[in-house]
């Protein structure tokens, strides 16, 4: 009976451990977390008039070095903050990955500006950041027409469309 009572703790707290091993080991070695609006100014960045996009699609592609051929590409959508997170199990030093606009939901706020498009996002733990999550830069579509209060906001930015 008193080998029982050392026996039973003793496998169960093993059973516990190495379920803990195995559900660490299914974690993601990467999280990259980004958001998507809509540019309702038109202006090429985030203002108080801005629109996150709920159902926006997003692809996590990452390129080797050398080849410039896709080693990587994850899909991702914004969930109803306009964020959207995309888990990666592996690193990639030898990749410029990048997390590229796919599609948006809405037809009035679904033009895509060149350069505006990707963030780019380092996947490797050898540049000094210990986290495993990595915040991408805002990717934003562009407003068919900009909506009427955008003028005198930019002119509060001293970007209105006067030359001077």
């Amino acid at each position: 009976m008193a080998s029982l009572r050392i026996i039973l703790p003793a496998v169960a707290a093993a059973i516990l451990f190495y379920a803990a091993v195995a559900v660490a080991t299914n974690a993601p070695d990467y999280v990259i977390q980004g958001r998507v609006y809509c540019d309702t100014c038109r202006a090429g960045f985030e203002t108080n008039v801005t629109e996150y996009i709920k159902g926006a699609k997003v692809r996590l592609e990452c390129k080797h070095f050398g080849t410039g051929a896709i080693e990587r590409a994850t899909d991702g959508v914004t969930d109803e903050t306009g964020t959207y997170k995309i888990e990666l199990k592996d690193s990639h030093e030898e990749d410029i990955c990048e997390v590229v606009l796919i599609q948006s939901p809405r037809k009035d706020c679904a033009e895509i500006q060149a350069e505006r498009d990707r963030a780019s996002v380092l996947l490797t733990r050898n540049v000094g950041i210990c986290d495993g999550l990595r915040l991408a830069n805002s990717l934003s579509f562009f407003k068919d027409v900009p909506l009427p209060v955008c003028g005198a906001l930019l002119k509060q930015f001293d970007l209105d469309d006067q030359d001077e």
